[in-house]
């Protein structure tokens, strides 16, 4: 007995794939959050001052004093200057963006008393090999990453126990599909879907925790739209592969069974997601893809143990049909590998140019012997007892029937004064046949389903993968 196969489950190896994507996201959320202006400038932070609110009567002096400490402490000008007269105020100096230039022209336009403003700020072109933009944005990126750390944390902490549930249900899934008795390739595509459901799930709740929400479910649905396209583009790969799940659902075949599927004809050694191998009667291997098995006709002479062979013999015109059909029938009523139920048939098939047609029908136990073999062994046999109980068997390629015989005149001459006695031919001996079962040439009658496995055994297999067609319980005979 073959010990009980142990399901061992394999992870799921995308998950650090989506476990990075999940960071990302969650580094590029808090980025988006964070209050700060990048060094670039092209941000304003929220918490800049729009407006300058000053006494109800001002003097020049005091806004000026007032925009230049805010200027300053801004640090986005560059020797800035701000110059009051009669209310109208005139801004010099330079900065590095024009957002900032901008924001205090309206800075000024909106305090109170002010009733102009003259922006005269220059703006710096930044040198060609400028880094500080790309430094700061790494320093910004950096802080940001440390301000995530807590959510990163969490949404691994989140996925890793989603990715051990997931585990856990497809070891579940698993184990209860086994005891089903369902094909391999159903349990393992059902388990592993219902834990990948599960990790969905899992990868939703960070999302709805990092706020992503529109994100999560934009995922989910282009991930139904990648799975499309991807069909379309693999569409020979993705049919064989669900006519092989259609077909263990079906289960037309198993190991061992002779078949005849595209007019090809041998012993199901296994099956993959991709093809389905047979090995004929002749030791070759043949891989027919498991869609074109699925849309074909498929002969199983295997699931009924029982197959029926017929052949035909013609006797002639002059000879009993009765006699004949029972000399026949007696034949293979002695045989051993021919079966008595169902009964042997010597029917009247037509009447031919020179014979009348006999069509013998038997059946034999085609897990037990070779229908091939047999068949040579029962015409054999026929032949010889047909021979000799005096019926004739024409041949109607070579033989012509005169019913009312051929009328034979002698012409003779005044020369011819001697009679001449015909003499007859000498008519050939029929050989004699063997009255054995079965002769030398045709073996012993078993079934070739005994050398085809010890040839399985010692050939390479023409395809890898696992064999969807092996079940959980040992077999004894695994080929018939």
């Amino acid at each position: 007995m073959n010990p009980r196969r142990v399901y061992k489950y394999k992870p799921i190896r995308w998950i650090p794939i989506l476990a990075i994507f999940a960071i990302l996201l969650s580094v590029n959320i808090t980025q988006a959050q964070d209050p700060t202006p990048d060094g670039s400038g092209n941000d304003l932070p929220s918490d800049v001052p729009s407006q300058v609110d000053v006494q109800q009567v001002a003097e020049d002096e005091d806004i000026a004093n007032r925009l230049y400490d805010i200027y300053t402490a801004t640090g986005w000008f560059t020797n800035p200057e701000v110059t009051v007269q009669d209310g109208v105020v005139f801004l010099r100096g330079e900065t590095q963006s024009e957002e900032f230039k901008v924001w205090a022209g309206n800075l000024a336009r909106n305090t109170e008393s002010v009733a102009a403003v003259v922006n005269q700020l220059e703006i710096i072109e930044p040198p060609l090999l400028d880094f500080a933009p790309m430094l700061e944005s790494l320093r910004q990126m950096g802080r940001s990453f440390f301000r995530a750390i807590p959510l990163i944390g969490f949404s691994i902490l989140i996925l890793v126990i989603t990715w051990l549930i997931a585990r856990l249900v497809v070891r579940f899934t698993h184990n209860y599909l086994q005891t089903r008795e369902l094909n391999i390739l159903l349990r393992n595509v059902t388990a592993n879907s219902v834990g990948i459901l599960v990790f969905l799930g899992g990868l939703y709740v960070v999302f709805q925790i990092a706020g992503l929400t529109n994100i999560a479910l934009t995922i989910i649905g282009g991930t139904g739209l990648l799975g499309l396209i991807v069909g379309i583009a693999f569409r020979d790969i993705t049919e064989n592969f669900l006519a092989s799940i259609f077909l263990s659902v079906q289960n037309p075949f198993s190991v061992g069974d002779l078949v005849e599927i595209s007019d090809v004809q041998g012993f199901v050694q296994n099956m993959t997601t991709r093809t389905t191998i047979l090995m004929t009667l002749a030791g070759n291997h043949v891989q027919i893809p498991n869609a074109t098995v699925y849309k074909s006709i498929i002969h199983n002479y295997t699931s009924n143990p029982n197959r029926r062979i017929d052949f035909i013999v013609g006797v002639g015109y002059d000879d009993s049909i009765s006699l004949a059909q029972e000399v026949i029938r007696k034949v293979l009523e002695d045989h051993p590998a021919v079966l008595n139920d169902p009964e042997s048939l010597v029917l009247v098939n037509n009447l031919g140019s020179a014979t009348v047609n006999l069509q013998i029908y038997f059946w034999i136990d085609g897990t037990k012997n070779s229908w091939l073999k047999v068949k040579s062994s029962v015409i054999r046999l026929v032949k010889r007892a047909v021979q000799e109980a005096g019926i004739s068997m024409p041949d109607e390629a070579r033989e012509m029937i005169f019913p009312q015989g051929v009328p034979v005149h002698m012409v003779t001459t005044q020369q011819d004064t001697v009679s001449k006695t015909p003499t007859s031919l000498p008519q050939p001996t029929p050989p004699v046949e063997s009255d054995t079962v079965s002769t030398s040439a045709e073996g012993d009658l078993s079934s070739e389903a005994d050398v085809i496995e010890s040839q399985a055994r010692q050939s390479r297999s023409p395809e890898l993968g696992e064999n969807l067609l092996k079940s959980d319980t040992p077999q004894d005979n695994p080929i018939q």
